[in-house]
Parts: structure tokens; C-alpha cells; sequence
């Protein structure tokens, strides 16, 4: 049988993986069973031969097949070091597709694939013969439900605050996810998980921080980005990593502003930007409308300022950026 698993939520991809391997027998003897193929090099030669090769002491053999689907994938580029070992030729699809659509009975054949569309030669001609299951990046309320789910897995429960601050934290990473939603199950020891535990224990709560006070900068509440700005200078972080942080938000912002101009549609910006997390760009979308191009670079020019004010010793890094956030945090929203 034929699974195509594809999308970019790897954490479930793989764990679709893990109830197919489960639907196939004894654990001991599939590991001698299954054959692995990086999909950018395997030839139909060598994919046929794994596919017919008579599983040894067990009635089912495990073919899995990583990259194949964006071989055929128009203007790919993986960015890996390792080329393709071919360009994927129509005839080349076409052939791969005729041979798994022979598959033996007692083969188990997946393909896995990342960034695969759905216009995919290769995945139309296979369509119809497997079971394609697709896995897109969670988003807000599938996330949550998500989360709830799986501290419910843990015995366990949390409140929906501590939900919103935990997709706040974290994004939509399941990775990560399921890291810090495990440890906050074993640290609440059974009651019900609240805010504060997700302050207390997630490891991304010190990030959140700088983030809640660059946000405080650039939307002009001073106080509140001064007294992030103490809290953070007392858990250690140094001005210089707030300076970085400051002027890549900056930088996101200039940038969603020219491709807006330019009449790209959000989600053609949030790929070409790299943001993964929902949150971070409707944040960044919201301040983009508080700047025009010119504030933008006048902003870039107090952040330089700034910048070589530390450097040449000028100013100490706490007090120049101190200056700084009273600065940004006078001017006033200044209209599109």
C-alpha cells in the first residue's frame, strides 16, 4: 500500500509515520524490513528492488522515501548541500509513478515530502493509487485545541490563558511544543496549569520578554518597554542582544511595508520573511501601519546612532539604549 505524508508540520508527519510502522507487526521484525531512501538520489531501480525484495520472517516490508515528491517540484530548490541526482524529467515521473502503482501486497511504501504543492506531477498521478494525507503548520485555534489535547494525553490540565501565553511563547513549532507542554505537566504535578507556571517553566519565556518590550518601543508605551527593559538588564541579558533584536524587528517592518507597496498577498510575505509563527506577523502587520518609509528610516538612523555611540565608548550600553527607548517611545505614531 501507498501513504504520501506531506506538509510542514514535521512533528505530525512523523508521527503519522509511527502509526503506519505500528499497523505493520512486530516491532523486531520490521527493523530488518524496512529500507530507507533519500528521495533526491534513489533511481526506480533501486526503489522497485526494495519494493519487491520478500520481507524476511514477517509479512509486510517498509519502504520510506524522503524528498522524492520534490524532486518533480517546479523551480526546486531544497537549499541541501546534496544535488539531485536528477533534474526530474515528466518521462522520470511518469516511470516512478507506473512502478509503485505495482506494488506488491505485502509492501508498505511511504512518501514523505516538506514543501510539496499540490500541483505536484508526481503527487497527481499518485492520488489516486495510496492514502495522501497532508499536514499544513497548525494555526491559532487548531493549535490550541492541540495543546489542550495533549495535556489531556498527560493526565492533566490547562486553563485557557495559559494557552494563548503558550502559543505566545512558543509558536507554532509542535517540536517545541511538545517539549515544554510535557514539562509543564510534570511540573504542575497534577492541578491545573496557569499562566504563571508557563512563565516559571517555559524556556522561552526570557525571549518573550524581549519581544513584549520590543513591541513596547515600537508602539510608543515607554513605560511599560523601561520597565521590561530593567527586568531583563537584572536576568541577565545585555543591552548589545537587545540592540540586535530591536533592529530585526525594525528590519521585518521595513520590509512587510515594501512588499505590502508591491501588492504581495500576506501569505507570499510571511514565506518570504521566514516567519513561521502566526503571532509574530499579524504583530509586526499592526506596527507596519504605525510607520511610514520615513520614520522607518529615521529609526534606523537613532538605532546607528545608538549603535556607535556604545562602540566607541561614547556611552555605556545600558544608558544609550535607556536614551534610546525614551527617544522612539516620544515621536508619536506618525500616519502610512
Amino acid at each position: 500500500m501507498l501513504h504520501v505524508l506531506i506538509g510542514e508540520d514535521d512533528f505530525s508527519v512523523r508521527q503519522a509515520l509511527e502509526e503506519i510502522k505500528k499497523t505493520i507487526g512486530d516491532p523486531t521484525a520490521l527493523m530488518s524490513n524496512t529500507t530507507v531512501f533519500d528521495g533526491r538520489q534513489v533511481t526506480l531501480e533501486q526503489l522497485r528492488s526494495a519494493c519487491e525484495t520478500v520481507p524476511f520472517l514477517s509479512e509486510k516490508r517498509l519502504v520510506i522515501v524522503e524528498g522524492l515528491l520534490e524532486r518533480f517540484e517546479s523551480g526546486n530548490r531544497t537549499g541541501r548541500k546534496k544535488p539531485s541526482r536528477k533534474t526530474g524529467q515528466p518521462e522520470e515521473y511518469k516511470a516512478i509513478a507506473d512502478g509503485i502503482k505495482q506494488l506488491p501486497e505485502f509492501t508498505e511504501l511511504v512518501l514523505i515530502g516538506g514543501g510539496v504543492k499540490a500541483g505536484n506531477p508526481l503527487l497527481r498521478e499518485l492520488a489516486a493509487t495510496g492514502k495522501v494525507r497532508t499536514f499544513p503548520r497548525l494555526k491559532q485555534a487548531q493549535l490550541s485545541q492541540w495543546i489542550t489535547q495533549r495535556v489531556k494525553a498527560n493526565c492533566g490540565s490547562i486553563s485557557p490563558q495559559a494557552v494563548n501565553l503558550l502559543i505566545r511563547f512558543v509558536g507554532n513549532d509542535l517540536w517545541i511544543m511538545a517539549g515544554e507542554v510535557d514539562k509543564l505537566t510534570l511540573f504542575v504535578g497534577g492541578r491545573r496549569i496557569e499562566e504563571e507556571d508557563i512563565r516559571a517553566v517555559v524556556s522561552y519565556a526570557q525571549e518573550a520578554n524581549i519581544f513584549a518590550m520590543i513591541d513596547a518601543v515600537l508602539e510608543f508605551r515607554v513605560g511599560a518597554a523601561q520597565s521590561l527593559y530593567q527586568q531583563l538588564l537584572r536576568q541577565g541579558v545585555t543591552p548589545a542582544h537587545l540592540m540586535v533584536m530591536l533592529s530585526r524587528q525594525v528590519r521585518i517592518i521595513f520590509q512587510i511595508k515594501e512588499m505590502r507597496g508591491r501588492k504581495k498577498t500576506r501569505g507570499e510575505i510571511q514565506s518570504k520573511l521566514g516567519l513561521t509563527s502566526d503571532f509574530v506577523l499579524r504583530k509586526a502587520w499592526d506596527q507596519a501601519d504605525r510607520y511610514s518609509p520615513a520614520r522607518l528610516r529615521e529609526v534606523y538612523h537613532k538605532l546607528l546612532e545608538t549603535d556607535i555611540s556604545i562602540k566607541t565608548g561614547k556611552l555605556d550600553g545600558e544608558i544609550a539604549l535607556n536614551i534610546l527607548i525614551a527617544e522612539l517611545g516620544q515621536r508619536g505614531t506618525v500616519s502610512a
